[in-house]
């Protein structure tokens, strides 16, 4: 008997067929996973798993036992625990807090913070993390959240378990850690669904697949290691995909953008460098190293100590965010949810947002058609789904609220410097190429192209040279011709540099 069964399951939202008649089942002791381009229907189907939606059609079985889920409460109730993309913490309560919420042990009434605290850090030592129970979510990073979440599902319990995106904003070592994890609990007869666009991840850890492409089930691979990546990726997208990053060699102008002596509260060394007009610079490193905290300070979305940025061999002012967007530096920031979406404005508004200034009729009003041809532009070329341009983008995946938010910069006028901070970050591999291709457009236009990516294959995919972080500082520098993973992981990890020194 399987473990999870789902049966013709069916879910409509108002303009989209999210799921239509979905069924395939997945066995106790088995990792399934599930593929398919972003809006393909998998969070969906997670969301009816978890309690979240009611299918409109079909059913849930779990043990042979037909579910009908009101809540989230009920799913956790019957042993289901699903680990969100957009991670689902409340950010001002602690790691002990948020791993309990709803069973925090009380003593006398009370809640007992040193009891949950003393189980939390037991949990979180078994599985390898290092927290402070502590810690108030607000105070860790992105990664960190990520294995706080983690770490509460394997505390409820469940026997079955999901997984989301799990590793897009996981180090190399944080996803080390769950990997193990994953075969651990697999070992110990759990159910296990595992979504995620990295297809590397997939073969090492699952036993089977399943292909999802506009809410439907293609296909259902029983033994996934069998199957060629090529057949997968035409099973996702409906097409042939040959060289996925679309590398194009490009001449390359003088130097266009310098960084010289930049430091702040966060990076405290000063650090320099410069990117040539028409270049792809990519910054690697574990989370942590200071990658992200280095663009907000060339975008100035964080207060400098010291030291400037030159554009075209020009001062850029200290303004702020502003002040770079006018110079034409803009930044698509890694964590999109909270700081690159504006949650209840609609697609076409989180597109024209910051280029409207320059549509203004008279100063004063809006020019309404203009900013409708530019959305709907910008919905084809980058292929972004959604209903209409009037959708609100909370409602859009994770994938496409990322595309909403390239084409807004995109759509600027006098564009000299792209940042872009995780771009790909739970994007499908579909979306991934054309998101390439859009960078080497850019490039060969003569702009400056700096990508921070944790995902070392892309890196090394797309980019002319290589600067590898670590610990807030430049701990090396690849050209394309040098850069391999062995090199880029020797600088980015302590213990490989100290192997490689030895």
């Amino acid at each position: 008997m399987s473990a999870l069964q789902f049966d013709r399951i069916s879910k409509h939202f108002p303009g989209v067929k999210a799921l239509d008649g979905v069924s395939f089942e997945a066995r106790a002791g088995q990792v399934m996973g599930l593929l398919g381009e972003n809006g393909a229907g998998k969070s969906t189907l997670l969301k009816i798993l978890g309690g979240q939606y009611k299918p409109d059609g079909g059913r849930l079985l779990i043990h042979g036992q037909e579910r009908h889920f009101g809540s989230a409460r009920d799913a956790i109730a019957a042993g289901v625990a699903i680990i969100h993309q957009e991670l689902q913490y409340v950010a001002e309560l602690t790691v002990a807090e948020n791993v309990l919420l709803g069973r925090l042990p009380t003593r006398l009434g009370l809640v007992n913070h040193a009891a949950a605290r003393r189980q939390v850090a037991a949990q979180l030592a078994a599985i390898g993390v290092e927290l402070d129970p502590g810690a108030r979510l607000s105070e860790l990073s992105i990664a960190q959240r990520q294995m706080v979440e983690i770490c509460k599902a394997v505390m409820q319990d469940a026997q079955v378990i999901a997984f989301d995106e799990p590793t897009s904003s996981l180090s190399h070592r944080e996803a080390e850690i769950l990997f193990r994890l994953v075969r651990r609990l697999r070992a110990e007869g759990r159910t296990l669904i595992y979504i995620s666009h990295r297809l590397e991840e997939l073969y090492a850890l699952c036993d089977a697949c399943t292909i999802f492409r506009d809410g439907r089930q293609i296909v259902t691979h029983p033994v996934m290691a069998e199957v060629p990546r090529e057949r997968l990726i035409a099973d996702m997208v409906g097409r042939e995909l040959q060289d996925i990053y679309d590398y194009r060699p490009r001449p390359l102008g003088p130097v266009r953008l310098q960084a010289r002596g930049l430091h702040s509260a966060r990076l405290p060394e000063p650090l320099s460098f410069e990117v040539r007009g028409g270049e792809v610079l990519g910054f690697f490193g574990l989370v942590g190293a200071g990658r992200s905290e280095l663009m907000r300070l060339l975008y100035g979305a964080d207060p400098r100590r010291g030291g400037q940025v030159l554009l075209d061999g020009q001062p850029v002012p200290a303004q702020g965010p502003a002040g770079a967007i006018a110079a034409g530096i803009v930044l698509c920031p890694e964590d999109r949810k909270e700081q690159g979406i504006l949650a209840q404005a609609s697609v076409a508004e989180n597109i024209n947002i910051s280029c409207r200034r320059h549509d203004l009729a008279g100063g004063l009003f809006l020019r309404h058609g203009r900013e409708a041809e530019r959305a709907e532009a910008f919905i084809a070329k980058l292929r972004i789904k959604t209903p209409h341009r009037g959708q609100e983008i909370r409602l859009l995946s994770g994938g496409n609220q990322q595309k909403v938010i390239l084409a807004r910069w995109l759509a600027e006028p006098g564009l000299k410097v792209l940042i872009l901070d995780e771009p790909t970050r739970g994007i499908d591999v579909g979306a991934k190429n054309e998101i390439y291709k859009i960078i080497h457009d850019v490039a060969a236009s003569g702009c400056c192209v700096i990508v921070v990516s944790s995902e070392l294959p892309e890196v090394l995919g797309i980019t002319d040279r290589l600067i590898v972080m670590r610990d807030g500082r430049i701990s090396g520098e690849l050209p394309r011709a040098q850069a391999s993973e062995t090199a880029a992981l020797a600088l980015a990890l302590p213990d490989h540099a100290e192997a490689a020194c030895a």
